[in-house]
């Protein structure tokens, strides 16, 4: 009798085997309160690279870290009539704190352009004062209906920029360039997949912005994931909130405003861009832990596994020495396999006579005998391979999953059938969109025809990308 699989094979149920792989893989659990999870280490550790990563990018874009309250008076938020009806849905409310009903009630944070701009609002005098570049790396709340781990809880962590400029096209240049150089980047050349930069419908734009620019993965299914978005407020919030500046010309401008964020579901979309049916598969250059050393048995393997964890770690390498040989080799070999370190070195007493190793990678699969000497220098080689292989995989099954159509009907068939559609905006428009709503197809962004971000919903020639999501 054949034995059980590890998880349940994607192509015989794809939602159960990403609900198996989180379970298995010891990345998140359900938390107490419906909605909620709990991020264990090694999911939170993905969820510190992509951080750091970020981090680093947001910093050199010349945002600057800052941190404002979780509670949000209730009041603020009606002040962008679009902005609390587009939330207004998944808004949780605090009513009575220390035992007592209280004044006003208080909004956890859902997201957090209306009480930054009250304080914008003071911080801006003068054209000397802008841009004003904040990020912040937080929690926010929005009640979820239809929870998933990682995709979508009730609560998630992210980081939200918001910027303040003197002019429009300063406010629109910086979303783009957080849409580029900052998230594009990211996740093409860390995560290794192969987003689509294009820009959102009227219907699917951020509430109370003027333009949406969004990132979207197409998953191992053939769905679609928005994977982050750079949002052009305009002047609606500075309207709102009374934000100004006194110009060089010494008049009273409103400020013009971007607001952008990623999340946690950048760990959904890593899992359901790159797992397969043996567990997850982790981008070297994102992975927390690149290269796991396995003593088979012994104490001669043990005793080498940590001394080239040393060598390793020096040269760079995220490391991690597996020395529990009290626990059996297989087990921890499909444990690894399942959290996807990219790659494993396995040592055990044959192979140190000979003064090899067993390399197994985790990404093409697949083992072979090395020299232990040449690990070193062998590695680093080897895990942008495996890296650039992720990145041609995902970009592969994108091309060969997305058709050009003309109508409405082809369009919703495609994305029915596990893929994404191709079709002229101009034979599409807001009717069609309305209709593919009624299938729960989407349009997933609008992009030019040469794969660039159209300056215009309406510019001539846009193509709009439609499929079905998560």
């Amino acid at each position: 009798m054949a034995k059980a699989p590890v998880l349940t094979p994607q192509a015989e149920d794809f939602p159960r085997w990403y609900q198996d792989l989180i379970n298995k893989a010891e990345l998140a659990d359900n938390g107490p309160v419906r909605g909620t999870m709990v991020i264990r280490p090694y999911g939170y550790g993905l969820w510190e690279r992509m951080q750091q990563e970020m981090d680093a990018r947001i910093k050199d874009a010349g945002a600057q870290n800052a941190y404002f309250p979780l509670f949000i008076p209730q009041s603020y938020l009606t002040k962008e009539a679009e902005h609390v009806e587009g939330f207004a849905p998944e808004l949780a409310v605090v009513t009575h704190g220390g035992g007592k009903e209280l004044d006003e009630p208080i909004v956890v944070r859902p997201t957090s352009e209306t009480i930054i701009n009250d304080y914008f609002s003071k911080w801006v005098q003068s054209y000397r004062d802008l841009p004003l570049l904040i990020n912040q790396w937080a929690n926010v709340v929005r009640w979820e209906m239809r929870p998933r781990v990682f995709l979508r809880t009730s609560e998630f962590l992210w980081q939200e920029g918001h910027t303040a400029h003197v002019s429009y096209e300063d406010a629109r240049d910086y979303a783009a360039r957080i849409h580029t150089d900052v998230y594009g980047d990211f996740m093409t050349n860390v995560l290794g997949i192969d987003v689509v930069l294009g820009r959102k419908t009227a219907k699917e734009r951020f509430a109370g912005a003027i333009n949406t620019l969004t990132l979207e993965g197409m998953m191992g299914d053939g769905k679609a994931l928005q994977l982050g978005t750079s949002h052009e407020l305009g002047t609606n919030f500075a309207k709102a909130f009374n934000t100004q500046y006194l110009s060089k010309e010494g008049k009273q401008e409103l400020v013009w405003q971007t607001s952008w964020g990623v999340s946690t579901r950048m760990v959904g979309g890593l899992i359901m861009s790159h797992g397969d049916d043996n567990g997850l598969r982790v981008p070297p250059r994102l992975a927390h832990v690149q290269v796991v050393l396995m003593a088979i048995k012994g104490d001669e393997a043990v005793a080498k596994v940590r001394e080239l964890g040393a060598q390793l770690k020096a040269a760079g390498l995220r490391v991690f020495v597996d020395d529990r040989v009290d626990t059996p080799f297989g087990r921890r070999a499909v444990d690894w396999e399942l959290k996807g370190v990219p790659v494993r070195v396995e040592i055990g007493p044959r192979d140190l006579e000979a003064g090899t190793a067993m390399l197994a990678r985790r990404i093409p699969g697949g083992k072979e005998s090395v020299q232990i000497s040449d690990l070193a220098a062998l590695l680093p080689k080897v895990l942008e391979e495996d890296q650039a292989q992720l990145l041609r995989e995902s970009r592969d099954r994108r091309i060969a999953r997305t058709s050009d159509v003309s109508t409405i009907e082809e369009a919703a068939e495609a994305a029915i059938a596990g893929g994404w559609a191709r079709i002229p905006w101009a034979d599409l428009g807001p009717e069609g969109e309305a209709k593919l709503a009624e299938q729960a197809v989407s349009v997933r962004c609008l992009i030019a025809e040469d794969g660039s971000v159209p300056q215009a919903d309406d510019a001539p020639g846009n193509l709009a990308i439609v499929a079905r999501s998560y």
